[in-house]
């Protein structure tokens, strides 16, 4: 009777070799990075290895990255509905162009079947969200022309309440979805567009999965048990997700990962005063917004140190037994959280390091393989077969 345990024991063990073996196997998807508007403020080249920021191509080949969704993001603050719109037309035009530039390594892709072509070729498939139902400014016509475009997911609020939802940053003025909401989601729906619960409200979330023939996704979104913001979703919104056939992709955000990181980042009052007014002191220098951040990223960092890679993977592991092993993705949220992720995860090549510790926690390879891009694969085929247009 020893000798079964002894070999399970041995095939489970987790190895450089192991590792790299399913590394191989694996389709990989990242469901949320930030990086397109390095591209657009400061000219950042995906073609070139940078000593910053997170996503390049020579990292992402180190991840082994099969796909990435880059974010199309505004600010619903600090822009008017025009202003948002035409920032967002800007940034598809810039990843679209990009990828024209590094033909070779990239591959546009609006569709799974598209993401494991590209695959084959030996490409990564690059595709986009939109982030924040604001730049559609209540217009459904203008969220069928972001999905001819190539968005394949919107976002339905980002910190900010649109005239039709809730964000879980604003003070509710709706009750969730209004029936203007409810008409975006169904026109996602027939469309074949993922609907994206990260940033909505509690009751906006219930009312999208209450509104949606197809599954919805978080594109971004971490486990509210271990930190209580409401950008996190509870072991209940965790549940109705999975029951309805979505997909929560983990934010590696360190203050979505630890409540007492995220405390600690919030009393570093001085640091977010000089930030919030980096906007105002170069309104028409985002070279220079840019690297002046970068400067306060630092300073942030070497005060506060990083979550350590445990604690994303507590996130994971919760995930997994909450809203089933079916149920979850990779959403890093890179470029888009100022530096502020877990020791071991600091850009997107250290991928392999979030499948060994997963391996250490007892998940299996075909589980892993779910996780890294297999049930992100199947969600998307679920709302493309949903579509009616």
């Amino acid at each position: 009777m020893l000798l079964p345990v002894l070999a399970l024991a041995a095939a489970a063990a987790v190895t450089p070799e192991r590792v790299e073996r399913l590394m191989r196997q694996a389709v990989v998807v990242d469901l949320h990075c930030d990086t397109t508007q390095l591209i657009v403020d400061e000219g950042y080249n995906l073609g070139e290895r940078y000593s910053y920021a997170q996503v390049d191509i020579p990292r992402m080949r180190e991840g082994g990255v099969s796909g990435i969704f880059l974010s199309i993001y505004t600010s619903p603050r600090r822009l008017t509905p025009a202003q948002a719109m035409r920032q967002a037309l800007v940034q598809i035009d810039a990843v679209r162009r990009e990828i024209r530039r590094h033909a070779k390594d990239l591959a546009p892709a609006v569709t799974a079947a598209e993401v494991l072509a590209a695959r084959k070729q030996g490409r990564i498939a690059v595709l986009m969200g939109v982030e924040g139902g604001h730049m559609i400014d209540s217009s459904l016509a203008i969220l069928r022309t972001y999905f001819e475009l190539g968005a394949r997911y919107l976002t339905l609020t980002h910190g900010s309440n649109t005239p039709w939802a809730d964000s879980s940053g604003d003070k509710p003025a709706h009750n969730g979805l209004t029936d203007f909401g409810r008409e975006v989601v169904r026109e996602m729906n027939r469309l074949g567009m993922m609907v994206d619960i990260s940033h909505v409200s509690d009751k906006t979330f219930y009312d999208a999965l209450d509104t949606s023939a197809a599954p919805v996704i978080a594109s971004h979104s971490s486990c509210r048990k271990f930190s209580p913001h409401a950008r996190n979703m509870t072991d209940e919104m965790l549940r109705a997700l999975g029951k309805k056939g979505g997909v929560v992709h983990i934010n590696y955000y360190n203050g979505f990962l630890d409540g007492d990181f995220e405390s600690r980042y919030n009393a570093l009052k001085g640091e977010q005063a000089r930030e919030d007014q980096l906007h105002k002191l170069f309104p028409n220098d985002p070279r220079r917004r840019v690297a002046e951040q970068r400067k306060l990223d630092a300073r942030r960092t070497a005060k506060l140190g990083r979550v350590p890679l445990s604690r994303l993977l507590d996130h994971f592991e919760h995930a997994a037994k909450v809203a089933g092993i079916d149920h979850v993705g990779l959403g890093s949220d890179f470029d888009g959280v100022n530096d502020q992720l877990p020791e071991g995860m600091e850009d997107i090549s250290k991928i392999p390091n979030l499948v060994r510790g997963l391996m250490e926690r007892g998940f299996s390879d075909a589980d892993i393989l779910k996780i890294l891009g297999g049930n992100t694969i199947r969600v998307m085929r679920d709302v493309e077969r949903a579509a009616t247009r």
